[in-house]
C-alpha cells in the first residue's frame, strides 16, 4: 500500500471561500487549497506554502480542524500499482498577504473566492464537504464525523 500525506486549509472571508481548481489526468473539480507534503516538511508548513503556490496568497494557520482518511483501491488510481491510503490534514487559515493569481505548471488551473451560497451548484471534490463540517464541528479528536467505523467506537 502507498502513503500520501497531505495538507489543506479552510480559507472564508467575508462569507466566501478561497478554492482551486484541480486539473489532472482528465479529472477535475474545485477542492481547498493544499496538497502533498515535502520531503520531512510538518503538514501546518505544507499548507502554507500550497495556499501559495496554488492562490497566490500568503496565508497562517488558525487551528488544526481535523484529519480525514481515504483509501483508492489501485484500479481507481492515476498511476501506481497497489491502493493508496491518503491521509488529509485539514486546517483553518487565513490570508495575511498576496495577490490572487493561478497555479501555473501544476495540479490546479485556477484559483477563486466563492460565495458559500454557491457551494452546493459547484462540482467539487469531497474533501471540501468533509472539511467545511469539521470546520463547523471542530471535533475534539479531529476525525469527521462521517467517517466510519469511528475511532470513538473502536476503543
Amino acid at each position: 500500500m502507498d502513503i500520501r500525506i497531505a495538507a489543506y486549509a479552510v480559507i472564508i472571508r467575508d462569507g466566501e471561500i478561497l478554492l482551486a481548481h484541480w486539473n489532472e489526468h482528465g479529472r477535475s473539480g474545485w477542492t481547498l487549497p493544499g496538497g502533498g507534503i515535502e520531503g520531512d516538511e510538518h503538514p501546518a508548513v505544507a499548507v502554507v506554502r500550497e495556499v501559495r503556490e496554488e492562490t497566490g496568497h500568503e496565508a497562517a494557520v488558525d487551528r488544526l480542524l481535523g484529519i480525514d482518511t481515504m483509501i483508492v483501491p489501485a484500479s481507481k488510481r492515476i498511476s501506481g500499482t497497489a491502493p493508496l491510503y491518503g491521509m488529509r490534514v485539514v486546517y483553518r487559515a487565513h490570508v495575511t498577504g498576496g495577490t490572487l493569481r493561478n497555479e501555473v505548471g501544476g495540479s490546479s488551473d485556477e484559483a477563486r473566492w466563492f460565495a458559500l451560497e454557491a457551494l452546493p451548484s459547484l462540482k467539487k471534490v469531497g474533501l471540501v464537504d468533509i472539511a467545511l463540517q469539521l470546520n463547523a464541528d471542530e471535533p475534539a479528536d479531529g476525525v469527521p464525523s462521517a467517517a466510519w467505523p469511528h475511532p470513538r467506537d473502536l476503543t
